[in-house]
Order: C-alpha cells, then structure tokens, then sequence
C-alpha cells in the first residue's frame, strides 16, 4: 500500500474513533460517486455530517494547512456527493439537518501531534 494512502486510511480510522467517542453513528466510508468521494458520513443527534479528514505529517508545508486544502472546488464536489448519497438512501425529500465539517490531522513520526475537528464549517 502506497505511503499517502496508509496516511490517509490511519487519519480516516483515527477520526471515526474519535467521532464514536464523540457519540457519532458511523453509516458510512468512504462513499464513491461520479462526481467524487466524502471520507465520513455519520449521524449526531438526528444532524447528517459529511466528514473530510486532512492528515498531514507537517503542520505547515507548501500546500498550507491540511483544511486549507478543503477549497472551494473541494467544498461544491463534497456538496454534490451528499446529495447523491442522500438520493440513493432516499432521503433527500425529507431532508434531515446537515453538517459539513474537516477534521484535520497532523502527524509527528507515527504519533498525533494536533487534531482539529472543525463542524459545520462550510
């Protein structure tokens, strides 16, 4: 397995820990559409979350900060997969309380060295 994608799936399994602790239900990882990929979909106190999750093993690189790189052209493809993935599980007419939220990871060795979740921030 490519070095990103275990980084990737280490953030993605830390974060769904995390948001269990948190009293979040898991319904779903990784969700593929056409249109792209949402990393966590959860439910919170009947609140719908669509969860991307940034791990990076720097603070601070060229590319910025890990949730600087939710941009706007990040935001409008996670905006069009939920409403997919709300259409395939029919509930899109009855539309529940959303959440689009980052989590951000920042790795030191093999160790967490800060974690942010930021909710509903676009």
């Amino acid at each position: 397995m490519n070095h990103k994608i275990k980084l990737g799936k280490f953030g993605e399994d830390f974060a769904c820990q995390y948001l269990q602790g948190q009293g979040y239900k898991i319904l779903y990882r990784n969700f593929r559409c056409r249109i792209g990929e949402i990393d966590i979909i959860a439910v919170k106190n009947n609140v719908l979350s669509f969860i991307e999750v940034k791990t990076r093993r720097q603070a601070v690189s060229i590319y910025g900060k890990p949730r600087e790189a939710v941009n706007q052209a990040k935001q409008k493809r996670i905006y069009r997969c939920a409403e997919l993935y709300m259409q395939s599980e029919g509930i899109i007419l009855n539309m529940p309380v959303l959440s689009f939220d980052v989590i951000e990871i920042i790795m030191e060795g093999t160790a967490v060295k800060e974690f942010h979740h930021y909710p509903h921030c676009f």
